[in-house]
């Protein structure tokens, strides 16, 4: 990981521009080249010429631009992977939560979503050869229900030294949308501080959905969530970092068949998250996840179980412990 500042190596920009980039919490060449021209002339109040001067300088250093196929190949080789604590999900996953994207966990409340997401702030943490980044991790906490305890007993039970578990992640509670965007800025700086490999947002949309209530806020807030969900994106691009999200589900109300639930979040979410995983319940206290939309990785499930030790594998195969899924009554509306 590179230095937490090295906005020094910019040529012909003023020390007076690098001050007002720091103060904005960009601090990396990484962070700079990634960070559209109008967010530097609104936020860091730079003129639109300093601004693309800036941006300019900074995406040449970071070679950004049109590249050969086979450059992209050999930059791939950099993503990490992460297990996620059952060796089934890893194997839908490609070999686990990777760097350079963001991993979507869909599900109702209550089937798992944050159990996951603390077994991997725990198993995060572990050396490379054992599975993990061997890196600190950064969680955002939008609901309230991360549990330091859950993540201590989930390292005790793995064998693991629950304190220095805890003391290797970083815990931000975010309590509006607005804090939550003013967190998601903070992370440009956060990221290389910490030495972090992970950063989970749990959940994603919550605050949104609590706040934009209407049909008539619903423009807005898929344009400020679209904002910051790109904004994550290039994060995970900078710093080679692995992005997990938990997102919600609603009823769809026109669904006569199948199941009615659906992500939360619309188009704007479904185009953002590089991998989406639905779980949902199973049998027998199991939970069954599955793939359900990614550039490269097939549709398929893995069922795993919850324990003391967080995300364990289970010896039943999704197609055993499935519930039936629901199936809407037939609507009465004449047509």
């Amino acid at each position: 990981m590179k230095l937490s500042d090295d906005l020094g190596k910019l040529e012909d920009v003023s020390s007076s521009t690098l001050a007002k980039l720091r103060a904005a919490g960009i601090t990396t060449i990484e962070a700079l080249s990634v960070t559209p021209v109008k967010e530097l002339i609104e936020r860091v109040k730079l003129n639109e010429e300093t601004a693309y001067k800036a941006i300019e300088q900074a995406r040449k250093i970071m070679n950004y631009g049109f590249v050969k196929a086979t450059e992209l190949l050999e930059r791939r080789k950099n993503v990490q992977r992460c297990t996620t604590g059952s060796a089934k999900l890893d194997k839908i996953l490609g070999g686990g939560i990777e760097t350079q994207a963001m991993t979507e966990l869909i599900g109702d409340y209550g089937v798992g979503k944050t159990q996951l997401c603390m077994t991997l702030a725990v198993v995060a943490q572990l050396p490379p050869e054992q599975g993990g980044f061997g890196s600190n991790v950064i969680y955002m906490d939008t609901e309230g229900t991360f549990s330091p305890e859950r993540v201590y007993q989930i390292a005790s039970k793995r064998g693991l030294d629950g304190k220095k578990i805890l003391d290797g992640v970083v815990v931000a509670r975010a309590y509006t949308s607005d804090h939550q965007r003013f967190l998601i800025d903070c992370l440009f700086r956060k990221i290389p501080e910490e030495k972090a490999r992970l950063v989970i947002v749990d959940s994603i949309i919550s605050h949104f959905r609590g706040e934009y209530v209407g049909r008539e806020d619903l423009s807005m807030r898929q344009q400020v969530l679209n904002q910051y969900l790109h904004k994550l994106l290039r994060l995970t691009e900078a710093y080679n970092i692995a992005l997990v999200v938990t997102n919600q589900v609603q009823a769809n109300p026109v669904m006569f068949y199948g199941s009615p639930e659906r992500p939360a979040g619309g188009h704007v979410m479904a185009h953002a998250c590089t991998h989406r995983v639905h779980i949902r319940r199973g049998k027998g206290g199991t939970r069954v996840a599955k793939v359900i939309d990614s550039p490269y990785l097939p549709e398929a499930k893995a069922s795993f179980i919850i324990t003391a030790k967080g995300i364990e594998d289970t010896d039943k195969q999704p197609e055993e412990v499935e519930e039936e899924e629901e199936q809407p009554q037939a609507s009465t509306q004449k047509i």
